[in-house]
């Protein structure tokens, strides 16, 4: 009885210690996990297009815009919008298409696009136009708002494609962590009667394949990233310098993407957006139809019929 008794104590104090080790293991682990980066809030650019990378395959530029060139109308968004047709990351139809939006909009007229017609700005072209971001961070989904015409994705977290994808607007967004890195995962992009890759009509199809990178970076990297970018692409117009930015913030965030479409493109290519954290108040921008001025400057009129229907 002894025996057992004393067996039995042995065997519950080296369960209590085993129990302790590992509980205090588990809560070790808990606390050396690193913190998940935190993407939430405002951020804010001052120009569009992509910024282009050191090196490697790059997306569309404007023919018409030449570094530091003075725009005409303090803004970054000249016109006419010339895409270079001439990259070789543009397969031959692709280059066709981006040569007829260019001469379209140098004649004066208005290439159709998203912005232009109210149509969703599927990604990737969100990227080149819009302005700013929100990311509302959760569990098992990131919600991002961009503010003109209230477009929104929705990204499901730590999930797979379905086999079979049902082609959306937004596509099908899936993410994870990767240390301080959010990756993004977008296929099945639907594709409308404007979709498409940039400002310059670069088309898409159903096989665009996008990975996007989300990370934190410092102040001063961010600064000479958007100075550089201004210079090259121009900067939206406003209050000079290089955007109402919170002064007090001490990182700004910076989206590195990836562009595969085997129907539309030679070869995967990359390209850049940095953001920093702004104080003006997040504001969404409606769009609706001007039956009025299609365009600035193209004051049309209603339209009237010749006789009444009724």
């Amino acid at each position: 009885m002894l025996h057992v008794a004393a067996n039995a104590r042995t065997k519950y104090l080296t369960g209590g210690i085993v129990t302790a080790a590992i509980l205090c293991s588990t809560t070790a682990g808990a606390q050396s996990a690193p913190a998940l980066p935190d993407f939430s809030g405002p951020w804010a650019r001052s120009s569009m297009d992509p910024e282009l990378l050191p090196s490697g395959p790059i997306p569309l530029v404007n023919l018409r815009r030449q570094p530091d060139d003075p725009h005409p109308n303090g803004g970054g968004d000249p016109l006419p919008l010339v895409g270079d047709y001439k990259n070789p990351i543009l397969k031959p139809l692709a280059a066709e298409a981006v040569k007829k939006a260019g001469e379209l909009s140098e004649s004066g007229k208005i290439n159709p696009d998203p912005s232009n017609q109210c149509a969703p700005y599927s990604p990737p072209y969100i990227f080149t136009i819009q302005l700013g971001v929100q990311m509302l961070q959760g569990k098992d989904r990131i919600v991002m708002l961009y503010p003109q015409d209230d477009q929104v994705r929705y990204v499901r977290m730590n999930a797979s494609h379905p086999k079979k994808v049902v082609p959306s607007a937004m596509g099908d967004s899936v993410g994870h962590y990767e240390g301080d890195t959010l990756v993004i995962d977008t296929i099945g992009v639907k594709i409308g009667p404007v979709t498409m890759a940039d400002r310059y009509g670069t088309p898409q199809s159903e096989a665009l394949h996008l990975i996007e990178r989300y990370r934190l970076i410092d102040i001063p990297t961010a600064k000479e990233a958007m100075i550089r970018h201004e210079r090259r692409a121009g900067r939206n117009a406003g209050a000079p310098g290089t955007g109402p930015y919170d002064p007090n913030a001490s990182e700004a965030l910076q989206l590195t993407y990836t562009v595969e479409d085997p129907n539309i493109f030679t070869t995967p290519w990359s390209a850049q957006i940095t953001y920093r954290r702004t104080v003006v108040p997040w504001s969404e921008q409606v769009c609706a139809e001007n039956v009025v001025e299609y365009w600035p400057g193209m004051n049309v009129g209603v339209p009237k019929a010749i006789k009444p229907d009724f």
